[in-house]
Order: structure tokens, then C-alpha cells, then sequence
């Protein structure tokens, strides 16, 4: 064995720390998202722990201690000279401000969602059965919902869609769109909003995501948007002139399968588009924190989703542009590129000639 060595102990030591103080912060970012708080903290500036009970009705010596922890993470500001808590510009930016980009509640829920089924995530692990995503905890669908929408708010008709070869024009005149993996339809009732010409159809095989998604639609009066509950193999549709799939090909227990099938849905100049978290094609090239939170989330949710499916490929979150390419090609694409990036996600562009 290599000797010890003292310092390097001491450097992991206080990452591990600082990833349990995150764990804990995270919680309590969950929980003052749950019931308001940051919201309260930046429409009242700064407060005491008693007057913000009073406008928020909540116990002052729970809320008291929450502030505290909170302040000690740096999460909320504190004056020893006022008593009073604040939530800076930037603060607000990360816990309040649910439709920026900058807001990360989405991702503390999904988090949350994980731990709330911890006994089910430790039992899959041992076993290597395959776990249904219907089986995960409702915060997992809503998380993954709110992380997600930020990117595809910024990004997916501001620049993936003009990315793509044609389909900006063809939408705008009036096209025909599938949103293959849909979940709540975020992303579907984008498109059905940008291109009112188009017609868009979110497809998902969880029912209750795909009521979210009516629900949605319906709020928010969209006549050109459906959703149907359906596996993306099973989808009998065609003529389409845009296919998407929206970070979900890999969690697909059949994704050459499932590309297959998309082709079939195509019409002969149509275009899928594929989004998929960033990542290198080696390993070596992923060691850094957000590879490392994406392969988190794969090992406790994309992987055993896909193994619950028939064939369970298990591609996983980090699969890569290499292997993705790969996969659609033996799906019968024969023109495969990344039409565009972002921090956190890559989009390619696939044809079939």
C-alpha cells in the first residue's frame, strides 16, 4: 500500500465536509423552497426571525434555527448589529427566482427525491434489478421537470432549434413535432407557444407525467399541443417533420429501439434531435463535479430505469457524444453531428440522409 499521506487526507477531508454541509444545505433549500421562505426574505428585505414568522405564519424558534444554518452556509445574510436576515441579488438568483436559469430548486427536489427512497435505491444497487420510473418518488418527476425547463427556457427555441438544418423555417410556416419522453411537457409546450403554426405531440409511458402535462396545456389555453401516453416504440404516428428527445434517450431500455422507431416517424427530410447531458467519451475526460453529479444521477435513476425495460442497454447519463452517435446510426441515421452545446447539455442533429 502507498504511505499515507497526511496533507492529501486533510484536502479530501474538507471536501467531504463541504459535500456534507451541502447535503444538509440542500434540505433546508428544499424546505424553505416548500413553504415560501426565500420569497418571503427577498419581498420583505431584511427581517428578524420574529417578524418573518409573523408574515409567514411559521414557528419563529424552527424558523430561528433555519435561518441560522442558512447563514452559516451562506446562503442567506445576517447583520449581528440589526438582527436581521437578508437574501442578497445573487441569493435570490440561486433559491428564488423559479423562472430563471440561475434558480437550482429544481435540482435540490430531484435530489431530495433520491434520499426520500433511499431504502429502494440501496436495495436496487445490491440486487442489479432494473427499478420503473414510475417507482420513484413524485419529487424525482417534479425535479427533474423544474432543473431541466431552465435550460430548455434559455436555450431550445432561442438556439438548439435555429441549430438545426431548416426546421426554425419549417416550424414557423407550420410543421409537425414529437416530443418522444415528454415527462410533464415542458419542453412540448415550449415549442406548441414559439411555432403556433405547428403542431406538437408529447409522448411519455408515464401517465402521470403525461397528466401534469395536460394540465399544463390546458392552464395555459395551448390548441396546437396534445399529449398521449405512449412508449416510444410503441408510437405509431408519422409524417413528422421534427423528433425530439429531450435527455431521456439514455434512460430507454431499447434506445436503438427506440430510434428506430423515431425514424419511422420521420418524413424523408426530417430531422431528430437528440439532447443529451454533456459529456466527454472517456472516463479520464468526465472527472469533474458535474460529470460526477450526472453519473450520481445515473446510478440511482437512469441506469435502473433503463434495465427495467426490455433489452437495458444502460447507456447511462455519461454516455457520451461517441456512443450516442453510435446508437444512432445503428438505428439508421447516416448523418449524425452536434448541431450545438451548452454547459450542462449537448445537441445533436440526425438525419436519415
Amino acid at each position: 500500500m502507498a504511505a499515507f499521506d497526511q496533507a492529501k487526507f486533510e484536502a479530501l477531508q474538507g471536501r467531504v465536509m463541504g459535500n456534507v454541509g451541502g447535503a444538509v444545505g440542500l434540505l433546508l433549500a428544499y424546505m424553505g423552497d416548500q413553504v415560501g421562505l426565500y420569497k418571503a426574505l427577498e419581498e420583505s428585505g431584511g427581517v428578524t426571525s420574529e417578524k418573518l414568522a409573523r408574515q409567514t405564519g411559521l414557528d419563529e424558534r424552527y424558523l430561528r434555527e433555519w435561518l441560522s444554518a442558512n447563514a452559516a452556509l451562506g446562503y442567506v445574510d445576517y447583520s449581528e448589529q440589526s438582527n436581521e436576515f437578508t437574501l442578497s441579488p445573487e441569493q435570490a438568483a440561486l433559491f428564488s427566482h423559479e423562472s430563471e436559469p440561475t434558480c437550482m430548486q429544481g435540482f435540490f427536489q430531484a435530489v431530495v427525491g433520491q434520499f426520500a427512497t433511499h431504502d429502494k435505491v440501496v436495495d436496487t444497487f445490491k440486487s442489479g434489478e432494473g427499478r420503473p420510473w414510475g417507482d420513484h418518488h413524485p419529487c424525482c418527476f417534479c425535479g427533474t421537470d423544474r432543473f431541466f425547463r431552465t435550460a430548455y427556457d434559455s436555450n431550445l427555441v432561442g438556439s438548439w432549434i435555429p441549430a438545426l438544418h431548416g426546421i426554425e423555417e419549417k416550424l414557423k410556416s407550420g410543421g409537425k413535432v414529437a416530443d418522444v419522453g415528454c415527462g410533464h411537457g415542458s419542453s412540448s409546450l415550449l415549442m406548441a407557444k414559439a411555432f403556433p403554426n405547428s403542431t406538437v405531440v408529447g409522448f411519455d409511458f408515464h401517465g402521470p407525467s403525461i397528466d401534469a402535462a395536460r394540465k399544463k396545456a390546458d392552464e395555459e389555453k395551448l390548441n396546437n399541443v396534445e399529449f398521449e401516453v405512449r412508449a416510444a416504440k410503441a408510437i405509431e404516428a408519422d409524417n413528422f417533420d421534427l423528433v425530439c428527445i429531450f435527455d431521456a434517450l439514455h434512460d430507454m431500455g431499447d434506445p436503438v429501439g427506440a430510434a428506430q422507431q423515431v425514424a419511422k416517424m420521420l418524413n424523408p427530410e426530417g430531422t431528430f434531435m437528440v439532447v443529451e447531458p454533456m459529456a466527454a467519451d472517456s472516463l479520464g475526460e468526465n472527472l469533474n463535479l458535474l460529470s460526477g453529479i450526472f453519473y450520481g444521477f445515473s446510478t440511482t435513476v437512469c441506469l435502473p430505469t433503463s434495465r427495467a425495460q426490455e433489452v437495458g442497454l444502460c447507456l447511462g447519463a455519461q454516455a457520451g457524444e461517441k456512443r450516442l452517435t453510435e446508437v444512432l446510426k445503428e438505428a439508421g441515421f447516416k448523418n449524425v453531428r452536434r448541431a450545438t452545446e451548452t454547459p450542462t447539455n449537448m445537441i445533436l442533429e440526425a438525419r436519415l440522409k
